[in-house]
């Protein structure tokens, strides 16, 4: 498994599949050839379909314009097997003839891949021995120490101060987020709701204020994000703001330091991988972490955090990660306050594991058609036309 720091990215938005892995792969070929004369970049499937909206092509074109001219080639309906999005970087000399070729693949969460897995640019090495949770939960279990006692043993000794600056971009991303109104960048003319909520909040009783803070907070992360705002990818821009909405209420309103945050931060490193769904999980875990939650009850929390996302479609709206992205996140931070008080009532014992669950989710994302993976053709995006 990675290191932790390959989940926590520092970067801007709107999506880390559609914007930062692009850019990143730009910047890796253009390392490569800083002297061609010129360059031609073919975008595949969904990273076609959808990547006017999350500004693929703007991160691109940023990163090669300043060295050459580009041409940014649209190919929606070719999905390469390897992966639905596909990038295909040409360089060429001043007479237009092809000096190099690469095809990449931009995976999630800002993550690169080729199809042969052999480019030690694009590929880490793997810091973690163990690669399942219940395997890591064996571990706490015979040595008596927690999850991010795993992560101290396995992480370079840096790792604090990484998480330290990752808990500081977060909460910037809240701030920031709950003081900006106006509208977001975009067709669909979506006004910022965030500042409203946090406001809204304050008028209510204890319960429901803190339901309505942890909406505030969730929404100012996402809508940060979608405005192209720095913000971390936990584990991708797209749900970026489930896990900083979770761990800042629960900081401000139950005075958690900073140190036990971060050894949260790093109990919710080892769960995450995909989508909102296991932001769920990594909030999820981090909060029964902070809660003294055993190592049973932690995997429990994740378990739900994830278990009751599967299934779910990824269908922007116009391709913007807007709608339904940005409620979703704060739906699925009070998901996650829900499955953490869940297993703290319980000893931690259950049927199905975070793994089988893990196992799950993979399949179906292999089952689920096309048109629902970020293609804006299924869903709730199909047939929908902003005014």
């Amino acid at each position: 498994m990675k290191s932790i720091k390959e989940l926590y990215r520092i970067g801007t938005g709107p999506s880390s599949s559609h914007t930062m892995g692009p850019r990143k792969a730009a910047e890796i070929f253009l390392k490569r050839h800083p002297e061609a004369a010129g360059f031609k970049v073919t975008l595949y499937g969904s990273l076609a379909a959808t990547g006017k909206g999350p500004m693929t092509n703007v991160a691109i074109t940023e990163t090669l314009q300043p060295a050459a001219p580009v041409e940014i080639i649209w190919e929606p309906k070719i999905f390469l097997p390897f992966h639905p999005n596909g990038m295909k970087f040409v360089s060429v000399d001043a007479e237009g003839k092809e000096t190099d070729s690469w095809t990449v693949f931009s995976i999630g969460g800002g993550a690169l891949a080729e199809e042969n897995d052999g480019d030690a640019s694009v590929n880490t090495p793997d810091v973690y021995e163990m690669n399942h949770l219940t395997e890591i939960l064996h571990w706490c279990e015979r040595t008596g120490k927690s999850y991010w006692e795993y992560v101290k043993e396995c992480e370079e000794s840096d790792i604090w101060d990484y998480l330290a600056e990752v808990w500081t971009t977060m909460k910037e991303a809240i701030h920031r987020g709950l003081d900006s109104e106006g509208v977001l960048p975009g067709p669909l003319n979506l006004r910022r709701k965030a500042s409203t909520y946090f406001i809204r909040a304050s008028g209510y009783k204890a319960s429901l204020q803190s339901r309505g803070l942890v909406f505030a907070y969730a929404l100012a992360v996402s809508e940060e994000n979608a405005a192209g705002g720095t913000i971390v990818t936990a584990p991708t821009c797209g749900s970026c703001g489930v896990v900083p909405a979770v761990l800042y209420h629960l900081q401000k309103s139950r005075e958690f330091t900073d140190i036990r945050i971060l050894r949260a931060l790093a109990t919710a490193g080892l769960i995450g991988k995909a989508e909102v769904g296991t932001a769920c999980s990594m909030a999820s875990a981090a909060a029964n972490q902070l809660f003294g939650g055993s190592p049973a009850q932690i995997e429990y929390a994740a378990e739900m955090g994830l278990e009751h996302h599967l299934g779910m479609t990824c269908d922007p709206v116009c391709g913007l990660v807007q709608i339904p992205c940005i409620e979703r996140n704060a739906y699925a931070a009070a998901r996650a306050l829900d499955a953490n008080l869940y297993s703290s009532f319980t000893d931690g014992m259950h049927r199905v594991s975070f793994d089988k669950v893990v196992e799950v989710m993979k399949q179906t994302g292999n089952d689920l058609p096309s048109l629902y993976k970020e293609t804006s053709e299924g869903g709730l995006a199909k047939d929908y036309h902003p005014m």
